[in-house]
């Protein structure tokens, strides 16, 4: 008498049921928190860096493929191999969390009023071009002329690049070209080529003022001590918003203004105070009395920061004035 073996489905285990629902939720997850992401960025996924779009693009495509599949999916199967599950549901949970934390903080006015070109009066007027790596405010008023000193401007962490064309536009209306990177992902250490592309995109610029606001300042630092010594379009200057250098820069051959606010929650006085021995002995400093981190820029408020004495366009007055002033003891 024959015996016919008959093939038994492996058992469904109580892993298999976690696991089930885990990538359920997980993959969900990552469908609400992309789409909240996109929401809450608004016009930057039009204006910001399209790193950050592809980023986002990406996530959901994937995201929505695996959440249709395991919904579709009525009943938990035996999975062989739970630990290779298990790890790529963590990484999942970290890529959401990313998209989550990259939210960025966008531009509020007066910022993006002075993104209109001939927004000021016909003898300071500016005209502002933007693609998707840059932002460049260029004088075209009645008689303007462009000068042999730039400003590159680093935006802070997450920051629209939009947020700094108030403050900055001073400078534009004195004669100054004025770029502003657009970060991958608004983090300034992702950008750091972009100002050697901004030498050899602009020749009418023999002398450059490189700046940041927060972190912005940290990359411009390193910037300015790459570029200070340099035989063609050197860096002649260093304009520090709420920042200080992450190394000792005490013998850069470049003039430095540091300007913060006394409120500042993020930059604190103390901090300033601390990066002193690392910046050049004739530093100026420049203290906007009651003034915060946030100030800086035109983006909201940001957490962590301190609370201001000071209205925001009394302190932008001030910052802006303190550049200018700075730029033009720069040029020839």
């Amino acid at each position: 008498m024959s015996q016919q073996s008959v093939a038994v489905s492996p058992r469904v285990t109580r892993g298999d049921t976690v696991m089930f629902w885990a990538v359920r939720v997980v993959a969900t997850l990552a469908v609400v928190v992309t789409v909240w992401a996109a929401v809450s960025t608004g016009a930057m996924l039009v204006h910001g860096h399209p790193a950050y779009v592809v980023l986002l693009a990406v996530t959901l495509v994937v995201a929505v493929l695996v959440a249709v599949r395991a919904w579709l999916r009525r009943r938990p199967v035996h999975r062989r191999h739970k630990v290779i599950t298990g790890i790529l549901l963590v990484l999942s949970l970290i890529m959401v969390a990313i998209v989550a934390w990259l939210v960025p903080s966008s531009a509020q006015q007066p910022a993006l009023a002075a993104m209109t070109s001939d927004a000021a009066t016909s003898d300071s007027a500016v005209t502002v071009s933007e693609t998707p790596t840059e932002i460049v405010l260029t004088p075209s008023g009645a008689g303007a002329s462009v000068s042999d000193t730039g400003v590159f401007f680093q935006p802070g962490a997450k920051v629209d690049a939009r947020a700094y064309a108030a403050v900055l536009r001073p400078l534009a209306e004195a004669g100054r070209l004025v770029v502003i990177p657009k970060q991958p992902f608004g983090i300034a250490f992702l950008s750091t080529g972009a100002f050697d592309a901004a030498r050899s995109q602009y020749p009418e610029v023999t002398q450059w003022v490189v700046g940041g606001h927060s972190l912005g300042g940290t990359v411009a630092a390193m910037d300015a001590q790459a570029y200070a010594g340099a035989a063609s379009e050197p860096v002649v200057g260093l304009l520090l918003f709420a920042s200080y250098p992450a190394t000792d820069m005490s013998g850069l051959d470049a003039q430095v203004l540091s300007i913060s606010g006394s409120n500042d929650g993020l930059a604190t006085p103390a901090k300033i105070d601390a990066s002193k021995s690392s910046l050049p002995p004739d530093t100026d400093y420049v203290v906007v009395e009651g003034g915060v981190h946030a100030f800086f820029g035109d983006y909201g408020p940001q957490q962590g920061d301190g609370t201001p004495t000071i209205t925001h366009d009394a302190a932008r007055t001030q910052i802006s004035a303190a550049a200018v002033a700075f730029v033009n003891g720069l040029s020839g």
